[in-house]
């Protein structure tokens, strides 16, 4: 793995810190790009992507630091090593979730049309971010037998295992590209974001099975399997009630 991109002096620069810059930089471009359509003020929606970046890290960090509390209590300086990997998704999922509320509603923006324009983005960045993973040599997968085509050896580990992240990429970028073809198509308010909350709790729920680093809590389900879970239910009953009320608005106009 390549967890130090370069180092130059006392300066050094780590890959995952790279690729999380990097999915965060093209998808704020192109939410800036993307606003208008929303109706909505670019120069806002940037000042939204900053903070959610800084908001989703802290929250990814905390829940990370939680599941692994007796750990971290041994070890308290490691909970601000970031470089070394150790961030849960769903804890930067909620929080980014909860300061984008409370940016809309001092900003006086419409929630649903800002989620809606940003959520295929946040999988962009997501796929970024697992390439991170990737070249850090975290988030890894079960193992698998020597001489297996897709197997690689994520030191200190010494079998070869699955290489989750770069799965976990190519599906974030294929919700990606779903999504952006999707939003040209939106029948209401709140889809787009519905949809990548459904596609992604989804995908994490069956990428889990193949992860080789989580622990199983209940009903030989990680902590990540149980929130997709839930996620993906009240995703599917607020689409469901959503697509409803535009069906039956739509026939009432005709």
């Amino acid at each position: 793995m390549h967890p130090v991109l370069l180092k130059i002096g006392s300066v050094t620069i780590y890959s995952y810190g790279v690729m999380v810059a990097v999915g965060f930089a093209l998808a704020t471009v192109l939410i800036y790009r993307r606003a208008p359509k929303f109706n909505l003020n670019r120069e806002k929606c940037v000042d939204l992507a900053i903070t959610i970046l800084i908001s989703g890290i802290v929250g990814a960090r905390l829940l990370f630091v939680l599941l692994n509390l007796r750990f971290y209590a041994a070890n308290p300086l490691e909970i601000i090593m970031l470089s070394k990997g150790g961030l849960v998704w769903y804890g930067g999922f909620i929080a980014g979730l909860v300061a984008m509320l409370i940016y809309v509603r001092i900003n006086a923006l419409s929630f649903w049309s800002v989620v809606d324009l940003v959520a295929p983005y946040v999988a962009l960045a997501q796929g970024f971010g697992r390439i991170g993973c990737f070249l850090n040599g975290c988030c890894y997968g079960v193992t698998v037998a020597p001489g297996f085509p897709l197997g690689v050896v994520f030191p200190p580990e010494s079998d070869p295992r699955l290489p989750t992240q770069l799965i976990s990429a190519a599906l974030l970028f294929l919700i990606f590209a779903i999504l952006v073809i999707w939003q040209n198509r939106r029948r209401f308010i709140g889809e787009i974001f519905l949809a990548y909350c459904m596609l992604y709790s989804a995908k994490r729920f069956v990428i889990e099975f193949f992860r080789g680093d989580n622990p199983r809590l209940f009903l030989s389900l990680t902590m990540s399997q149980i929130i997709s879970a839930v996620i993906f239910i009240a995703a599917v009953a607020v689409f469901a009630l959503k697509a409803r009320r535009w069906k039956n608005a739509t026939t009432i106009s005709k």
